[in-house]
């Protein structure tokens, strides 16, 4: 697939030929380079949400509508775990059958 012919660049170089295809060549090589991208940040967010849930449940002081809600940030962060690494396993799955090269 070539890009371009010809090319003027600012102050008057010309590139003649076509150019090099780069990192992202399509969809799909954008989704494979985005994945381990994405669950680290998910990783990271889902750190972040377990740590606001503790720590709202250890400075509720005995209020029990505060502590629920701490309890319940927990639970949500330990699902969200699950799903995240159960995402993880099932690319590494498909990556794995279907000899994409997804993780190289």
């Amino acid at each position: 697939m070539e890009l371009a012919q010809n090319l003027t660049l600012p102050g008057g170089q010309a590139i003649t030929g076509p150019l090099p295809a780069g990192r992202f060549t399509n969809l799909a090589s954008l989704v494979t380079n985005a994945l381990p991208i994405l669950f680290s940040i998910a990783g990271v967010i889902l750190l972040l949400y377990l740590l606001w849930g503790g720590f709202d449940y250890l400075t509720s002081m005995g209020d029990p509508k505060k502590a629920e809600s701490g309890r319940g940030k927990i639970t949500n962060a330990i699902i969200g775990f699950i799903i995240i690494f159960v995402a993880f396993w099932i690319v590494q799955i498909v990556d794995y059958v279907f000899k994409l090269g997804v993780y190289k």
